[in-house]
């Protein structure tokens, strides 16, 4: 075929029917000068010869379609160009300065943010590394001839663009060590860099200098900087660098899929805390700092559902204090619905399964209502139909202390297991259609309960004691009980119950190793929760096992800190190797099975 043949060509990608699974779609920040937006052809060509869809991204001012520019991406590339404007990051220019883009800078800024919330895999190159790393809360060298101690190495190479000038030393452990090793020959085009990383971000190569090459998250995410020029080699037809591009086109290619299985699964988060944080002034529309679940990063991490609770802290027993506890638990009730009802063309309450679909098919996020503690009910059995008729769907049965119910794992073993009252709960909450949840009972409690329930019970956030020992979490003796009686348990995201004696995670002061001890100090992250919740579909099988974070409520690790992340998980399961089916049943399934048979069972 010539190579004017077009109509040839045109016939040939007509002549059969392709069923290939989609290609990850990339976009690449363009660069502008004199009113034209360009695109050098390496950095295209890289992403086509990954395997990658490239698009450019032009430079514009319109904000607040950003948004849904990134949404229709599944990975992100942040390409070179000229200095980045100090004002922008608080500085005055230096006299070393050079030319500045203003249409690329504010908007690279925002979109590098915008990403990192909704978890797009992003690869930033020489300016684009700077990029990430000041939208990040880094800091930035304006140049770093005058404002770096030392003599520097040549950072802006005369010779052939195509061509290393020198050397950089990669940290052992890095994803750019497993693609490279730890001496890399690389290009040098600039004499601006990174400072100090962000609190998210590591140092993965330097330079002889001491000029950081390199970053990558510390938090599991699919991020990486060079500050080099990987793209201008595969224009001499050198796949030297190529392995750089393979990696973000593998990781946004396992994005795209588990957006997609989201996209037709049912996602339902079976505990959070949110409501605690009422008495704050939050706004649930807003990415509020504040909260770790609200409307944003529900939807960046494309979580349907969510379980809110009204927790009760375990105090006094008398009349007075009973009573307070019932109002108090109606009160947040109330201000959960309030809250709803302020934002009801974006989310919605939820009573049954069935509503949690219905609502995802209407695109909006749902809300189911639970209460932690039977303290809520005080002395009072009316007390249970009467939250049901508002709509609880669960109630775990005490909190932290013994109560008038059943002894907690941290209580005093007043009861010796479920009161004699205890047992009339169950059986109401039966009658009722409302889930017995068992976390944060005592072990004599977890059993008496399974005995008297005529239902299968749930723990709403709980983990694996054989990995933590700690008494909140599970023993494998009552997983097997739990998955006999037909119930199912939900890993938890608390530190605490993950791993023991560790450190509660901060995003703006994480230790910047993706081991998880350093210097005697101990991290959990989602590879320990993922490590957990392997362990319980080992010990009682796939179709009894979930999650429930308790965001808000203490939950929130490395690799999966809020609502936004927990597509992250996804990924961490289709890494494990759980097929589609099992991670539908863990995302909410299993939990959803137990709640129809409660309510099926009901007799209201």
């Amino acid at each position: 075929m010539d190579n004017y043949d077009w109509l040839g060509i045109y016939g040939n990608l007509n002549s059969d029917f392709s069923t290939r699974e989609a290609l990850p779609v990339i976009g690449i920040t363009g660069n502008y000068n004199q009113e034209t937006c360009t695109l050098a052809e390496g950095y295209y060509q890289s992403a086509l010869k990954a395997g990658g869809i490239p698009f450019i991204i032009p430079p514009f001012y319109e904000t607040d379609r950003l948004g849904e520019l990134l949404d229709r991406l599944d990975g992100i590339i942040f390409s070179g160009g000229g200095d980045i404007n100090p004002l922008l990051l608080g500085e005055e220019p230096v006299k070393e300065l050079h030319s500045i883009t203003p249409e690329r800078d504010q908007q690279e800024l925002l979109l590098a943010c915008l990403a990192y919330d909704r978890q797009i895999p992003i690869l930033g190159i020489c300016k684009g590394i700077q990029i990430i790393n000041a939208a990040l809360g880094g800091t930035l060298y304006q140049d770093i001839h005058t404002q770096m101690e030392g003599v520097r190495i040549k950072h802006s190479q005369d010779q052939d663009r195509r061509y290393p000038s020198h050397q950089v030393s990669i940290t052992k452990g890095s994803i750019l060590e497993k693609l490279f090793g730890t001496e890399l020959a690389v290009n040098s085009f600039h004499h601006q860099a990174c400072k100090e990383p962000a609190p998210c971000l590591k140092v993965t190569a330097m330079s002889s200098d001491g000029v950081i090459e390199a970053i990558e998250s510390n938090e599991f995410k699919s991020i990486m900087g060079v500050q080099w020029h990987p793209e201008t080699f595969i224009l001499r037809n050198n796949r030297e660098m190529l392995p750089i591009f393979e990696w973000l086109i593998q990781e946004s290619a396992e994005f795209k899929k588990a957006k997609k299985l989201h996209s037709k699964m049912l996602t339902l988060d079976s505990h959070c805390d949110t409501p605690m944080f009422f008495s704050q002034n939050i706004n649930f529309a807003s990415r509020d700092p504040k909260i770790l679940v609200d409307l944003h990063k529900m939807t960046e991490g494309h979580l349907d559902a969510t379980i809110m609770v009204a927790y009760l802290e375990q105090q006094e027993r008398d009349d007075a204090s009973l009573e307070n506890a019932t109002a108090k638990a109606n009160q947040i009730l109330t201000q959960i619905e309030e809250m709803a009802a302020k934002n009801c063309t974006a989310v919605d309450i939820a009573y049954t399964p069935d509503d949690l679909w219905r609502l995802k098919q209407q695109g909006k996020r749902a809300i189911m209502l639970g209460i932690e503690n039977g303290y809520a009910i005080g002395k009072d059995i009316r007390n249970v139909e009467a939250f049901r008729k508002r709509g609880v769907v669960y109630m775990t049965l005490c909190h932290n202390g013994d109560n008038d119910i059943c002894d907690s794992a941290r209580g005093k073993h007043e009861h010796g297991g479920v009161s004699e009252f205890g047992q009339k709960v169950i059986e109401e909450m039966n009658r009722v259609g409302m889930m017995v949840d068992l976390s944060h009972a005592g072990e004599e409690s977890f059993y008496d309960a399974l005995k008297i329930s005529k239902t299968p019970i749930v723990c709403s956030h709980s983990s694996a004691r054989a990995l933590c020992d700690h008494p909140r979490n599970l023993t494998d003796d009552q997983m097997r009980a739990l998955a006999q009686a037909g119930g199912v348990a939900q890993v938890t995201l608390y530190h605490g119950f993950l791993v023991k004696d560790s450190v509660d995670y901060n995003p703006q002061n994480v230790l910047r190793s993706f081991g998880s001890n350093t210097e005697g100090v101990t991290e959990a992250t989602i590879l320990d929760a993922i490590e957990h919740l392997n362990h319980m579909v080992n010990v009682m099988g796939i179709e009894h096992v979930g999650i429930g974070t308790d965001f808000d409520g203490d939950g929130g690790i490395r690799g999966c800190a809020s609502a936004s992340e927990l597509i992250n998980f996804t990924r961490r399961l289709l890494r494990e190797r759980y097929t589609e089916e099992q991670i539908q049943m863990i995302w909410g399934g299993n939990f959803l099975r137990v709640m129809k048979q409660v309510q099926a069972y009901s007799k209201l």
